[in-house]
């Protein structure tokens, strides 16, 4: 895969948003460290958005490429850790949960590492990875508002929403190890994942 990827791939709509994400961490952390939370919410709204125009962009316009299915599982994965190093800061008996998405998305990686050193091009993102993602935006979008504009802390809240996406995450993790099994025991199925 790795010798697949063309730099003129990043003048892509899509690569261009997924590196706009990236970009958008450092924002978003020096917002809400300093404690301005309406514009960290913003933030995490305009990334969580640009997440889900850059995957249709690329199949409605047939601008997949090799690169842009890297880039866009790394900016959803340091957007998600920066955003839980954050929520840790400001809830910190959420760091259970957050461990757990944490240790998901590090399995993530190493599997897509493996399948790369086989020359095996991992699966683009599935409906239920997507799922998982845009319900921790939702969760940590609403902890953080709740907080900004109400002042309104509730440990058991923050539990909820981050469990219910814990457990999408995890059966997410499950659903991508199965298909990392079958492209592990038959590579050739890689296009058809």
């Amino acid at each position: 895969m790795i010798k697949n990827i063309n730099l003129k791939d990043l003048k892509t709509i899509p690569n261009i948003l997924s590196l706009f994400r990236i970009a958008l961490i450092i924002p978003f952390v020096i917002f809400f460290l300093n404690e301005n939370y309406i514009a960290a919410a913003v933030a995490v709204i305009i990334s969580g958005l640009t997440d889900a125009f850059d995957g249709y962009i690329a199949r409605k316009f047939n601008q997949i490429t090799d690169l842009g299915k890297m880039l866009d599982p790394l900016a959803d994965k340091l957007t998600l850790i920066a955003i839980m190093i954050c929520i840790v800061i400001l809830c910190p008996i959420v760091l259970p949960v957050v461990a757990i998405l944490i240790i998901k998305d590090v399995v993530m990686v190493i599997g897509a590492s493996v399948l790369l050193k086989s020359d095996i091009k991992p699966p683009a993102a599935r409906w239920y990875g997507k799922i998982g993602t845009v319900m921790f935006y939702i969760s940590v979008a609403l902890i953080v508002f709740l907080k900004a504009a109400f002042n309104y802390e509730n440990p058991i809240l923050s539990l909820v929403l981050l469990g219910a996406t814990a457990a999408m995450m995890i059966f997410a993790l499950i659903e991508y190890f199965l298909i990392f099994i079958k492209l592990k025991n038959n590579p050739n199925n890689s296009e058809k994942e």
